[in-house]
């Protein structure tokens, strides 16, 4: 059996083209045409906008009002020009106003200015004769043509379009039923229009191309600095893992092995120390459980335990050999920290120094450790860039890890540029005393 289907699906491509332009034409100027839209003041960082000084700039938002505002007046005069009379004075100058009302309606209403634009053109098309351009007099003419361009810098492209084949049907339109002129007239309104709304066009789409790039630009580097945190977050993460698990499994081991280095030790002994073992596997099991979940499929513990302080002089040969010349100065005395804290520390002095070899070549760095009672100092600083050496471009990586391993050991951290044109970071990191730990 043979079934026809009506409806939606039984139109042709021609119809269902036809449809969906007139759905864009009563989107873009029929749906809401008369809704407020205010024209929101200018921007104030432009090029040269910004050396305009403050009361000044304050008021440059305000010169696309100013600029809309001048066309009405000029529109005005155009009205009561010599070679425009044809009315007197008092008719001429309502003939001004109402070829003006258009265009002081782009201030508020857009889309509906374009639609009393062309009732403007209608009615006066009536009671004026029609001249060099057509059905439009000289005010008429530069009116429509002030609203075309205008909404069409607010509306973008396709309103653009759509007024521009509205204005021509309307001004063929007239030219026939009113039998003024002939269809020839219509020619300097529509070659004035197209070029004007093609550059107006043009300008919208780059403006919206570069809006939309410095948009994405900005989410980007949102996005990347939210990867650096997290990847430098992880990093922290697994040599903390490292430290602890290594601690842990020394707590396990001697615990295991403490009764057996007594001769008959007490029962009451040999459970403690079993308690403890079984406490230090039980921590060693659920650390591995939570933190071991930061590594990546292709992660291998470092083989070597991780570096201390003990280790700086071997960091700062490294980087002697690179071309730093760099100077360590050690203040206070001399003890052993927290493995969290002498490992943060000594990546600290590291990412300074790579800092101070990527943006200040040649430049010269001291590296001041200062032990006092309630913890431990760093501080690197280095000298203005020297040389012929171009400085290597960061993206600030470097400070946003130094500032991480800072605020998860509780420390406080400055960085910043030096009066003689160098760069320093300053970090304190608190360590609390055993008798503090142990009460």
């Amino acid at each position: 059996m043979n079934e026809t289907t009506t409806g939606a699906g039984s139109r042709t491509p021609e119809i269902q083209l036809a449809s969906g332009l007139f759905a864009s034409l009563r989107r873009d100027l029929l749906t809401d045409a008369f809704a407020y839209r205010p024209l929101p003041p200018a921007g104030t960082d432009g090029r040269f906008v910004r050396r305009l000084p403050g009361r000044l700039r304050q008021e440059a938002a305000r010169l696309p009002h100013a600029v809309v505002g001048l066309m009405a007046i000029v529109v005005v005069l155009l009205a009561l020009a010599p070679e425009d009379r044809f009315l007197p004075p008092a008719g001429n100058l309502v003939v001004g106003l109402m070829a003006a009302a258009p265009v002081l309606m782009t201030l508020v209403r857009p889309v509906g200015a374009f639609w009393a634009a062309m009732a403007m053109t209608g009615a006066l098309a009536v009671i004026q004769p029609s001249g060099e351009m057509g059905l439009w007099s000289a005010s008429s003419f530069v009116a429509t043509l002030t609203v075309l361009v205008a909404v069409a810098m607010r509306q973008g492209p396709r309103v653009a379009g759509w007024m521009w084949l509205v204005t021509c049907a309307t001004g063929i339109v007239l030219t026939v039923f009113l039998g003024r002129g002939e269809l020839a007239d219509v020619f300097p309104m529509a070659m004035t229009s197209a070029l004007a709304l093609l550059v107006v066009s043009v300008r919208y789409v780059r403006a919206s191309a570069a809006q939309e790039v410095t948009a994405q630009q900005v989410v980007t580097a949102v996005e990347r600095d939210r990867r650096t945190l997290l990847e430098e977050r992880t990093t922290i993460a697994r040599e903390l893992h490292d430290v602890v698990a290594h601690h842990m499994s020394v707590v396990a081991i001697q615990a295991e092995a403490a009764p057996y280095r007594v001769e008959n030790p007490p029962p009451e002994l040999v459970t403690a120390f079993a308690t403890i073992r079984e406490n230090a596997v039980s921590a060693l099991t659920e650390l591995r459980r939570v933190l071991g979940v930061v590594r990546s499929a292709d992660y291998e513990a470092p083989d070597a335990p991780q570096p201390t302080l003990a280790e700086l002089d071997g960091l700062l040969a490294n980087v002697r050999e690179a071309g730093l010349s760099v100077e360590k100065t050690v203040t206070g005395t001399v003890r052993e920290l927290p493995q969290g804290v002498e490992l943060s520390a000594y990546r600290i002095v590291q990412e300074a120094l790579s800092n101070t070899l990527r943006h200040a070549p040649g430049a010269r760095a001291v590296v001041e450790v200062s032990y006092v009672l309630s913890g431990l100092g760093v501080r690197v600083v280095n000298d203005a860039p020297t040389g012929d050496v171009r400085p290597v471009p960061g993206a600030g990586h470097g400070i946003t890890g130094i500032r991480e391993r800072v605020a998860m050991l509780e420390g406080e951290m400055t960085v910043g540029k030096t009066a003689a044109g160098g760069y320093e970071v300053a970090v304190f990191i608190p360590v609390r005393r055993a008798t503090e730990d142990a009460a």
